[in-house]
């Protein structure tokens, strides 16, 4: 029997039976296909199959070399629940790795004040046709911190999924499952608000939250070159990604004694997934530990900085940020924390 030929119903089953998301669904392609090219037979047999895998750990990292045998291993299992044939050969096949658990990437307190008064800089400075756009730029920022969501969730945020007298936000995660988050921090909220009433034509019309030049959804990747931008200019050479808010935000409440629970459903893992009948009592205790990052008027200016700040509405901001750059200790954090990030 050809086992290649039931790749395409497979990947059916999985996107409309499994509700599996795309990017799921493209990773388990590209593994089956790479698999298939190599062992260019029919029904492959144990030997053929540890050479195959012998081949993955010469070429990939164990991070990459075990989402591809997962992928082959749910797809023998799935041969194996339709009685397409009589046995996974995988399960016959011991697989170890001999990681070094490494601390995720986080973003240290004088980064964040930096890129996000930069940001405010560049707002005050701008033209009225840069101006929403700029403002955009530092509502998606701030919504990366104040909520830990993942930047395909910040991409999709719908503007009827987002309640901005309350700050509640419908997020739709992996798989398509739903989760709230919450704003608590009233200036962040403010930006969002005056955000929407800049570009509400625009969002009404996409239906997305977050909108580019012409009106359409801001993609992820158009928010991480977005980012990059605006690291550069600041003078940060080393890289930093919007996953990297989203470890922040993680360390923060990790920091503060959130329990792990707690901590996993805010930030939208599968094994712990909140409803808006559970969001309540979990969302009020982070919530306290995210107030403290918080938007302060800044107290320094000189009186010569005073007359020309009176004609603005608003007086340039200054970020205070909770210090955590002495979390050093991961031993203790479950496996979802050190979750791949997906470039």
């Amino acid at each position: 029997m050809n086992l290649k030929e039931k790749v395409e119903v497979y990947l059916e089953y999985c996107e409309f039976r499994k509700e599996l998301d795309k990017k799921t669904l493209k990773a388990y392609r590209i593994d089956l296909r790479q698999y298939f090219e190599f062992v260019a037979c029919v029904e492959p047999g144990k030997e053929k199959i540890e050479e195959y895998i012998t081949g993955l750990h010469k070429k990939y990292k164990h991070k990459t070399v075990k989402r591809k045998i997962a992928s082959i291993k749910a797809y023998y299992n799935y041969l194996e629940e339709e009685e397409i044939i009589a046995e996974n050969p995988l399960r016959k096949i011991k697989v170890k790795f001999k990681e070094t658990v490494i601390l995720p990437r986080t973003i240290p307190r004088e980064e964040i004040e930096q890129i996000l008064n930069y940001m405010y800089k560049c707002l005050d400075e701008s033209d009225k046709s840069a101006y929403k756009f700029r403002l955009r730029d530092i509502a998606v920022v701030e919504t990366f911190f104040a909520t830990g969501a993942r930047v395909y969730e910040i991409s999709n945020i719908r503007e009827d999924s987002i309640n901005l007298n309350t700050g509640l936000i419908r997020l739709m995660g992996k798989g398509g499952k739903e989760r709230y988050v919450q704003i608590s921090n009233t200036s962040v909220l403010e930006t969002l608000k005056k955000y929407y009433a800049e570009n509400v034509q625009a969002i009404k019309k996409s239906g997305y939250f977050f909108v580019n030049r012409r009106g359409n959804r801001f993609t992820e990747q158009s928010m991480r070159l977005m980012l990059k931008k605006y690291t550069k200019l600041v003078g940060i050479e080393r890289n930093i990604t919007p996953h990297m808010f989203r470890h922040t935000y993680a360390t923060l409440l990790m920091k503060n004694d959130i329990n792990q629970k707690a901590v996993a459903a805010a930030l939208g893992h599968s094994k712990s997934i909140i409803t808006v009948d559970t969001y309540t009592d979990i969302q009020a205790i982070i919530a306290d530990c995210v107030q403290e990052i918080v938007i302060v008027e800044d107290e320094s200016v000189t009186a010569e900085d005073d007359a020309e700040q009176e004609s603005k509405e608003e007086a340039a901001p200054v970020i205070i940020v909770y210090d955590y750059s002495d979390v050093t200790e991961m031993d203790d954090i479950a496996e979802w924390y050190l979750e791949e990030e997906v470039a």
